[in-house]
């Protein structure tokens, strides 16, 4: 066999990069026997008895301290315990109450009573309008809406209305005269009401009649009559909080007064028994301008001043 032989003319044709080029060694890329991501190969060298406890420990809450765990939130109003509270006869709170209305007028300060319930929060609400024996608020201006001249609308008039009619009462509210502080409608003019458009005006305010709230009535005389001197209660957060007397009364009005409302809040707590379950926990109270205290249930203690004291101003 022939050897080969190079030409040296080709020889020196050849440039150096060419050889260079040709002398280079490509790399090729490395590639692993089998695709596999980093966890896969934990999990592949890992037992699976060592997974499955990781998984039960990650999951697992009953090993959580108390403070990581979410809490429910309450479903009835807090109730403090009463057992150390300071709490005051009648006689005595009036007196400290009196002492922080030093210099008001009498007409401007008020009592106000405070009864805290044991209640859910989810439950139904008390709600209604009695008439105190004293009556606190006698100038209250009431609006009837009933024809001025038919046989309703002058009882309501003769009753103490200080307001009756029903277009000129609705042209008045929708120019903003609201000069009145409750509103009964008779069942009568219930329609006109409905359709005059006044409602979203009066409801915001509380005066939008209606049957709930026993202000859509056909005996309108008897309803002023109640209504002149009653006041209304609604529970609010778990406390229903009413003025409960001026502050000229003297210590047995008040009692009085105290005594016709809780028997009343207690008929509506009865009243709502079967849906939801009340309970009063505290009485509280307070005047405008003092402080809330809590009232023990007794009308005077050993160290009470005298009644006719707290008589007069």
């Amino acid at each position: 066999m022939a050897t080969a032989r190079f030409c040296p003319a080709c020889l020196s044709r050849t440039s150096s990069s060419t050889l260079l080029k040709s002398s280079r060694v490509v790399p090729t890329p490395f590639t692993r026997p089998f695709s596999t991501t980093p966890s896969q190969a934990l999990h592949a060298s890992t037992p699976v008895a060592a997974v499955q406890s990781a998984n039960a420990a990650k999951y697992k809450r009953k090993d959580l301290p108390t403070s990581s765990r979410k809490r429910k939130g309450r479903t009835t109003y807090s109730t403090p315990d009463l057992k150390n509270a300071i709490q005051f006869s009648l006689v005595d709170a009036m007196r400290y109450l009196r002492a922080a209305e030093v210099g008001v007028s009498p007409t401007v300060s008020k009592y106000e009573l405070h009864i805290k319930l044991k209640t859910p929060k989810n439950g139904a609400v008390v709600r209604n309008r009695m008439r105190l024996p004293h009556p606190v608020k006698t100038d209250l201006r009431i609006c009837v809406i009933a024809p001025p001249d038919s046989s309703a609308g002058k009882a309501a008039k003769a009753a103490g209305a200080s307001l009756v009619g029903e277009e000129h009462v609705f042209d008045m509210i929708r120019e903003g005269k609201i000069d009145f502080e409750r509103c009964i409608c008779h069942t009568d003019s219930l329609a006109k009401l409905s359709k005059s458009g006044v409602a979203r005006i009066l409801g915001p305010r509380g005066l939008m009649p209606s049957a709930k709230t026993n202000t859509v009535v056909k005996d309108v005389s008897t309803s002023v009559k109640d209504m002149v001197g009653a006041s209304e209660y609604r529970e609010r957060a778990g406390v229903i909080r009413m003025a409960i007397g001026q502050l000229g009364f003297t210590p047995e009005e008040m009692q009085r007064n105290i005594r016709a409302f809780v028997e009343a809040l207690k008929k509506d707590m009865a009243g709502l028994s079967d849906r939801t379950a009340k309970e009063i926990h505290e009485v509280v109270l307070s005047s405008t301008h003092g402080p809330g205290l809590s009232l023990s249930g007794e009308f005077r203690s050993a160290d009470s001043v005298p009644t006719a004291d707290l008589s007069t101003l």
